[in-house]
């Protein structure tokens, strides 16, 4: 397990790859769900979130993984990156 405050995983236990190897819940494939556990600094943890919020955007459908996202940050007591609260209201 992780650090309490620190940004967790985008994965929103959904993990079907459908999508060309892009999973249907977060979008990330199976190279980007590892690159993202070895990610140690927080700095880089969050920029990979926002990298993939980019991505959702231009693979599109993916309106539901903000909300989820954002309900996993503050059940672990960390604020989820801006642009994912962004977009879950």
């Amino acid at each position: 397990m992780g650090k309490k405050n620190e940004t967790p995983s985008p994965c929103i236990d959904v993990c079907k790859f459908r999508r060309a190897g892009h999973c249907i819940g977060c979008s990330m494939t199976k190279d980007q769900k590892k690159m993202f556990k070895a990610l140690k600094k927080e700095s880089h943890r969050k920029a990979f979130v926002e990298m993939l919020t980019h991505q959702q955007g231009s693979l599109g459908k993916f309106r539901h993984w903000a909300p989820r996202y954002a309900r996993k940050c503050l059940k672990r007591g960390v604020h989820p990156p801006v642009r994912v609260t962004a977009k879950a209201g």
